[in-house]
């Protein structure tokens, strides 16, 4: 084959291999009409009726999920609420220079989201469990993960909707990127009058709206739906205008939030990383660490318990953050007998840091206990069967003599792996046939309900 032939064939090669995964990700196979797919989405947006009360009763579930920790409750709570419609309008809108649409999207977004805000407060406002559980501490800051999820879950929701037939990928959008629980944890920081929960959930919320209203866009413009046309050009240019402005007002400042989430979220990682390998010293110890990010200055504060750590080395750990890349970085040690010091504080971090440790300690031990335990159970029962099934085999093998039984862990070397076996002993006073031999294996087996019985005779 020539130079010339070969080049021909890799490109004829590169060619169907493009083709290949040109057809195989074409999202325009098995897509609905693009006006039933607009009307979907439109006939969804609306907040009225029974829609209203729907998302009413979600709220109330998912503050009750918050707020006795229950992640299940959460999670049927999102499957309940219809959120979705009007933030997937919002980004249809803009896709397809529907300014009417628009304006009823965020209309009837407003509408659920006051609404929700005031629902959760109330609640929370009479419930008698009053703590902030782990659920409801997780919804009040937003991590770059929340971005992605949205994000992609975004795409996935309109990619779904806009198919001939509905699965359930958008009742999975509304979990995955938990719509709900930021808006309850914002009432729950209006009942409590904690302002740092409700504007770090609406944060949340707000994120994840403009990243599902933003990957609705993309897509709606990569499928090319059609735009809605209009008699009077003077209008369309207007409508053109605003959608334009509009779309840049919502892109821009997401990309700004996203950019700092991710700095945040590297800060974050690198700054947990110097505490781990240069916070250890012999004689002291750490009790408790928190850090607070800000674009232009950042604080690590750590409490330290034991050997008083001395200025100069306080200030070698200190220009060390630079070398982690920790630049406007402040650390803040707080040691037993410093000035301005709390004890009471202190004695509470201590006793905290005792109390986890030991929970800790204590879990282990309850799951070795448990094991030992189950193993013991097994063993015991076996070896209360051997009198009861040796006497019960004597009937259907009267020449048996001798019978023993035990659970032994075998080592299976080409699956490289262990597993329990089942080992029995019988001794016969003429060596049974192969026949009763498989008979007695077979009867062993479902006598004592094991998975494999090995069988040896004497």
């Amino acid at each position: 084959m020539t130079p010339n032939e070969k080049t021909i064939s890799l490109r004829n090669r590169i060619m169907q291999l493009l083709l290949f995964f040109k057809d195989r990700f074409d999202l325009h196979e098995g897509k609905e009409d693009e006006l039933e797919t607009i009307d979907y989405i439109r006939k969804n947006v609306e907040f009225r009726g029974a829609n209203l009360w729907i998302l009413i009763f979600a709220i109330f579930v998912a503050s009750v999920g918050l707020n006795v920790n229950s992640t299940a409750v959460i999670i049927g709570a999102m499957l309940i609420s219809p959120l979705m419609g009007p933030i997937m309008g919002i980004g249809l809108a803009a896709g397809i220079n529907d300014f009417e649409l628009l304006k009823k999207s965020m209309k009837n977004l407003g509408i659920a989201v006051i609404i929700s805000i005031l629902t959760s407060t109330i609640y929370f406002s009479f419930t008698p469990l009053d703590d902030a559980q782990s659920e409801l501490l997780a919804r009040t800051e937003p991590t770059i993960w929340d971005v992605l999820i949205a994000l992609f879950g975004g795409l996935a929701g309109i990619v779904a909707g806009s198919r001939k037939e509905k699965s359930n990928a958008i009742p999975g959008v509304a979990i995955a990127t938990a719509l709900m629980p930021p808006l309850c944890t914002a009432g729950y920081g209006l009942a409590t009058a904690n302002l740092y929960y409700f504007f770090g959930a609406f944060y949340l919320f707000f994120i994840n709206s403009v990243f599902i209203s933003l990957s609705t866009y993309l897509i709606v413009r990569f499928m090319k739906f059609p735009k809605k046309e209009f008699l009077d050009p003077k209008r369309e240019k207007t409508v053109k205008t605003y959608i334009t402005i509009f779309t840049i007002l919502t892109i821009v400042p997401s990309v700004y939030l996203a950019y700092n989430i991710v700095k945040r979220t590297i800060w974050e990682k690198t700054a947990t990383q110097f505490l781990t390998t240069q916070m250890e010293f012999p004689r002291t110890q750490v009790i408790s660490s928190s850090l607070s990010y800000d674009p232009d200055s950042a604080r690590i504060e750590v409490t330290l318990i034991g050997e008083r750590i001395s200025d100069e080395e306080i200030e070698i750990l200190s220009r060390k953050l630079g070398g982690f890349n920790l630049r406007n970085t402040y650390l803040q040690v707080k040691q037993s007998g410093d000035r301005g010091t709390d004890l009471n504080v202190l004695r509470s971090d201590i006793l905290k840091d005792l109390y986890e440790r030991n929970e800790l300690l204590i879990q282990d031990k309850d799951q070795k206990i448990a094991l030992l335990e189950r193993e013991l159970a097994e063993y015991a029962q076996t070896s209360n069967q051997v009198l009861d099934i040796a006497r019960e085999a004597k009937i259907n093998h009267p020449s048996l003599q001798n019978f023993s039984m035990n659970r032994a862990v075998m080592a299976d070397l080409q699956k490289d792996k262990q597993d329990t076996l089942l080992i029995a002993y019988a001794k016969f006073r003429a060596r049974p046939n192969r026949q009763e031999q498989q008979r007695f294996q077979q009867w062993l087996k479902l006598r004592t309900k094991a998975d494999s019985v090995a069988l040896i005779l004497e």
